[in-house]
């Protein structure tokens, strides 16, 4: 596949500031990263870089061969698009897929205690194909007592359901597959 002419499909997410662009080729070859402009430019990632630098983009996801980036809410959706394609097709001969080898992304769960271990086999099944296929996904921050935090990424970090209807779908398969007493928090 040539470096030039990637095919990119720009898809609507369930949050209104979000939106997925997927390609015909790996964005990340294993797991998955997240980029928020809070945090700063990354330097070894120049895709993700120059799309945070657009003006009103507040996050970039990557998740195999989709891009979901989320905007401030009051951006005009169409030039967003526009100038992601822009970059996206510029700046694809220079991206590496395999950066995340250098970058933290995908977390061993080796070192994980049992319960950590089985919260994330349940989320791996039931939960997490949902969020990436809408551009999302999500980590375990801590889990302390009955108290499960989380950290929302792509789509999901921004999206109005996050704090609604999607916490309460995880906090009730949680409740039901592990510990009936489980809170589920966003951090």
């Amino acid at each position: 596949m040539s470096d030039q002419n990637v095919l990119i499909r720009i898809h609507p997410t369930p949050n209104p500031n979000a939106w997925k662009f997927v390609l015909d080729r790996p964005v990340v070859l294993e797991g998955k990263a997240s980029f928020l402009k809070s945090e700063g430019l990354p330097e070894n990632v120049r895709l993700a870089s120059d799309l945070l630098s657009l003006e009103g983009v507040r996050q970039v996801h990557f998740y195999e061969n989709v891009i979901t980036i989320t905007a401030q809410f009051d951006i005009d959706p169409d030039e967003l698009q526009q100038n992601a394609v822009a970059i996206i097709q510029t700046r694809w001969a220079v991206h590496d897929p395999s950066f995340n080898k250098s970058v933290m992304v995908k977390k061993s769960r080796d070192h994980l205690t049992e319960d950590l271990k089985k919260i994330e086999e349940i989320l791996d099944r039931t939960v997490r194909p949902g969020l990436q296929g809408d551009g999302g996904d999500m980590d375990i921050e801590s889990y302390e007592g009955n108290k499960l935090y989380i950290r929302y990424q792509g789509a999901c970090g921004t999206c109005p359901s996050s704090t609604t209807g999607t916490l309460m779908a995880i906090e009730s398969i949680l409740r039901d597959e592990f510990n009936p007493e489980i809170q589920v928090i966003p951090t």
